[in-house]
């Protein structure tokens, strides 16, 4: 019987102090500026009609440098920023690791090479604009680029699993702005203003002591 009691204090208090011996392992982020710099290159090169659904997938699911909840805040304050809204949401992440520097290499990595890409392939569609197959081709990226989109909301939707305002209000301000959106084609800015701003307010009004 002594020999199970003592076998019972190693079993129980040996796993914690292990565990408080072992620090947690880091979480995982950029290595250097250059890191950045091409690690947002190659997701803008991925982004052909919609770069926005790439980075989401890059970020959280192959680099782990956010998590779901991050993305879904920092995109929201990328959105109501003027400029392109993935290039602000670049800005922020580079900012955040490596301050100035990173934001710089981040917004170039976006920027550089796709717009000389992009100069080159206006050159080319000016030229073969009239022909119906490349007019054809074109519809039928949009028709992936809306899917890419949509799928990425419904990632993006397991997020708000642990929302301070819960399932059923996160319900209603989707809908809403979905309704405001495309049923009633209300401008972007008055959505972000009317209903970003009732978010806010009874986000705020949840977590606040």
């Amino acid at each position: 019987m002594a020999f199970l009691s003592l076998n019972w204090v190693f079993m129980s208090v040996l796993p914690s102090i292990a565990s408080d011996a072992v620090p947690a392992a880091p979480a995982p982020r950029p290595h250097s500026v250059m890191d950045l710099f091409l690690s947002f290159t190659w997701l803008a090169l991925q982004g052909f009609g919609g770069v926005l659904a790439v980075v989401q997938s890059e970020l959280i699911e192959k680099k782990r440098w956010m998590t779901n909840e991050e993305f879904l805040e920092d995109w929201s304050v990328a959105q109501v920023m003027p400029g392109p809204n993935v290039v602000n949401l670049a800005i922020m992440i580079g900012d955040r690791y490596f301050g100035l520097r990173g934001a710089a290499a981040a917004l170039a990595g976006m920027v550089a090479v796709p717009m000389a890409l992009v100069l080159l392939l206006a050159m080319v569609y000016a030229h073969w604009s009239a022909d119906p197959v490349v007019a054809g081709a074109l519809r039928g990226m949009a028709a992936v680029a809306a899917g890419l989109m949509g799928g990425m909301a419904l990632k993006l939707a397991a997020g708000l699993r642990n929302h301070p305002l819960g399932r059923a209000w996160c319900a209603a301000l989707v809908a809403m702005t979905f309704v405001a959106m495309a049923l009633l084609r209300v401008p972007l800015h008055w959505i972000l203003l009317v209903l970003g701003g009732i978010a806010c307010l009874l986000t705020w009004r949840k977590i606040a002591p």
